[in-house]
C-alpha cells in the first residue's frame, strides 16, 4: 500500500526523481552533517553506495573505513516524533568483485575452540561476482574443499536517520535509529521505517553487500559496491521506538543491544507495540499471536551491539487499521 501511494504521488508530478552522486563520505550517523541533497515525501532517489573499506565501482579509494555512509538525505518536513518510511525499490552490484574474511568471528564460536583448535591468521579472499548468472563465486584454490557458488543477495547494512541528543555514533554500530545493523533481509523490495530524531531526518545509507548469512558470522559480507533506488514517504505524527521492516511476507522489528538478550526484548516489545497500535489487538490477544506465530532472526553478533530480528507472517494478521 505505501509503495502504490508512492507511485501514485509520482504520477501526479508532485514526486521527483533525483539521480545523486556521492562524492563526500560519513564514518559517523550525525545530525552535524550538511544534507547532500534535500528530498520531499514521495520522492524517488538513485544514488550508489562505496564499500565498507572505502573502495567504488572502479576499484578507486572514495573513503575511509569503516563502512562510509551516503547521505544525509534531508526529507523536508520531517521533525522529531515523525516516522521516515523508506523503499527499497532497487539494489544491485556494480562491480565484479567482492571481498570477505575467512575465519569465524570471536563472539560466534567457543572460547574453547578459538584457544585450542581454531586458526587466527586473518586472510581476506576476493569474491568473483557474476551479475549475469546472479552468483558470487571462489575458486577452491583459496581453501580446501569444493568450489563455493551461492546466489546473489544484495542488500545494505546499513541504513539510519541521524540519532537523537545531536549524539555522533560510529558507523559500525547499530541502535534504535537503526544504522549497521547489517540484516540479510535489508534487500530490494523491503521497506523500512525508521525513527525521526533531528529536523529533515538525515538518512543514511551504505555498507553494501552481495550477500551474507544469517549473523555475519565472519564479522563482514561479502563486501562490494552498489547501485541503490529508494523512495521516501513521511508519517507525522507516528512516533516508533526502534526500526520496523515489511516485505511482502512479514512485519518485522530490529532491536540492538550489546546483550542479545536485550537486543530481543527490544524487538519483542516494539513488535507487541506495533500489533496493538496497527492491528487491534489488545495486550492479550497481541501476547498470543506473539507466542505461537512469532519467528526470529539473528541479524549480527560481530557489531559493537548485535541485531535481533522479531518477525510476524502477515498471513496471520488482518489489514492494518
Amino acid at each position: 500500500m505505501k509503495l502504490l501511494l508512492t507511485l501514485a504521488l509520482a504520477a501526479t508530478g508532485f514526486a521527483e526523481t533525483h539521480r545523486f552522486e556521492p562524492k563526500q563520505f560519513y564514518n559517523t550517523f550525525s545530525g552535524a552533517h550538511t544534507p547532500v541533497l534535500r528530498i520531499k515525501s514521495g520522492d524517488h532517489v538513485v544514488t550508489s553506495t562505496i564499500d565498507a573499506r572505502g573502495v567504488d565501482s572502479a576499484g578507486v579509494q572514495r573513503g575511509k573505513g569503516p563502512n562510509p555512509e551516503t547521505g544525509p538525505f534531508y526529507i523536508e518536513g520531517a521533525e522529531p516524533g515523525d516516522t521516515l518510511v523508506v523503499h527499497l525499490l532497487r539494489l544491485e552490484t556494480n562491480r565484479a568483485t567482492g571481498y570477505s574474511g575467512t575465519l569465524l568471528a570471536p563472539y560466534t564460536v567457543d572460547p574453547g575452540f578459538l584457544r585450542l583448535e581454531a586458526l587466527r591468521e586473518p586472510k581476506p579472499v576476493t569474491w568473483h561476482i557474476d551479475k549475469e548468472k546472479r552468483v558470487a563465486w571462489l575458486d577452491p584454490g583459496e581453501f580446501k574443499g569444493a568450489r563455493i557458488e551461492l546466489p546473489l543477495r544484495p542488500m545494505l547494512g546499513c541504513v539510519g536517520t541521524a540519532p537523537a541528543n545531536k549524539a555522533a555514533i560510529p558507523t559500525s554500530y547499530p541502535d534504535n535509529f537503526g544504522g549497521n545493523m547489517d540484516y540479510n533481509g535489508m534487500g530490494a523490495g523491503a521497506t523500512v521505517m525508521l525513527p525521526v530524531f533531528e529536523p529533515g531526518a538525515l538518512f543514511f545509507l551504505g555498507d553494501g553487500h552481495a550477500r551474507q548469512g544469517d549473523g555475519e558470522v565472519l564479522g563482514g559480507a561479502i563486501e562490494t559496491s552498489l547501485d541503490v533506488e529508494f523512495s521516501v514517504e513521511l508519517i507525522k505524527g507516528k512516533k516508533i521506538n526502534w526500526p520496523r521492516l515489511e516485505n511482502q511476507d512479514f512485519i518485522m522489528v530490529l532491536g540492538s543491544s550489546r546483550a542479545l538478550n536485550e537486543a530481543l526484548q527490544h524487538a519483542t516489545t516494539e513488535l507487541m507495540r506495533w500489533l496493538t497500535e496497527s492491528y487491534g489487538y489488545d495486550e492479550r490477544g497481541a501476547s498470543l499471536l506473539l507466542g505461537q506465530g512469532m519467528e526470529y532472526e539473528i541479524a549480527n553478533v560481530v557489531d559493537p551491539e548485535f541485531t535481533i530480528v522479531a518477525k510476524m507472517r502477515k498471513r496471520y494478521l488482518g489489514q492494518p487499521r
